[in-house]
């Protein structure tokens, strides 16, 4: 028989929170995770979700250098940052819809949806391709030329605030029909004003990860996550687009410029 003291029924009762803690904190942390790869699995086409599968399996229509890009960009330790293919795809089809022939992208990485829209607008149109590195992008370029639509792609290795601004200063206003902005989310605020400045009526921003892995729900302190709420809310209240927020990926805002 146990002899308890009170020093030890509080010891015994500060390791039965602590434990309690730790296993909640942990179911926490594997549902976050599993989260988070449920919004990744569609990049890689990954087994486990049949439903998924399904929908890739009888939707996805992918050029063979597009999909060729994908297999390469997920051997990447920064493969996280691919963006999903059936949102890749449904952005070319909108490219397409509303006969887009120039196209600013922010944020490249290996340039998979480079070549998305690339292979989406016709043979003079341009993208514009904005990154701050071309570590990544030289991953895709050899894809771009294989697909034989390089000619088509404008990549520019700078601030993408600073070649926004160029275009604006060189008269381009309103003469692009599409822009994808996935880059770094402090600056996501201004790229989208930006590129409302620089999209035609009619024209379509495409803004990624809006719902951040499930974070805005609850953005505490952090930056990245309180700059996409801020986005958000912001262009709920923007009279001078459409929008849909869809839960594709890790969502994606579509803005219709009107």
């Amino acid at each position: 028989m146990y002899n308890f003291n009170k020093e030890g029924l509080l010891y015994a009762a500060t390791l039965g929170v602590s434990f309690t803690a730790g296993i909640w904190l942990g179911r926490k942390l594997f549902l976050r995770r599993r989260s988070l790869i449920q919004t990744f699995k569609s990049h890689g086409g990954a087994k486990g979700d049949p439903l998924m599968d399904y929908v890739l399996k009888n939707s996805l229509r992918e050029h063979p250098v597009l999909r060729k890009l994908r297999m390469r960009t997920l051997q990447d330790r920064m493969c996280r940052m691919l963006v999903a293919c059936e949102q890749a795809q449904l952005m070319a089809n909108l490219a397409k819809l509303i006969k887009a022939k120039n196209v600013i992208e922010i944020g490249v990485y290996t340039g998979y949806n480079t070549l998305n829209m690339a292979l989406a607008i016709p043979d003079d149109g341009k993208v514009v391709a904005c990154d701050i590195s071309l570590d990544f992008a030289k991953i895709g370029m050899p894809f771009w030329k294989e697909a034989g639509v390089e000619h088509k792609i404008d990549l520019q290795i700078k601030p993408a605030a600073d070649t926004l601004d160029e275009l604006l200063e060189a008269g381009k206003a309103e003469s692009f029909d599409f822009a994808f902005i996935d880059a770094d989310k402090l600056n996501y605020g201004i790229y989208y004003e930006k590129c409302l400045q620089l999209i035609r009526r009619g024209g379509i921003i495409a803004i990624d990860n809006v719902l951040w892995g499930g974070q805005v729900l609850k953005p505490g302190n952090d930056s990245d996550t309180l700059s996409i709420v801020r986005l958000n809310e912001k262009i709920y209240r923007d009279s001078r687009v459409n929008i849909n927020m869809l839960t594709i990926g890790d969502g994606v805002t579509l803005a219709f410029k009107l």
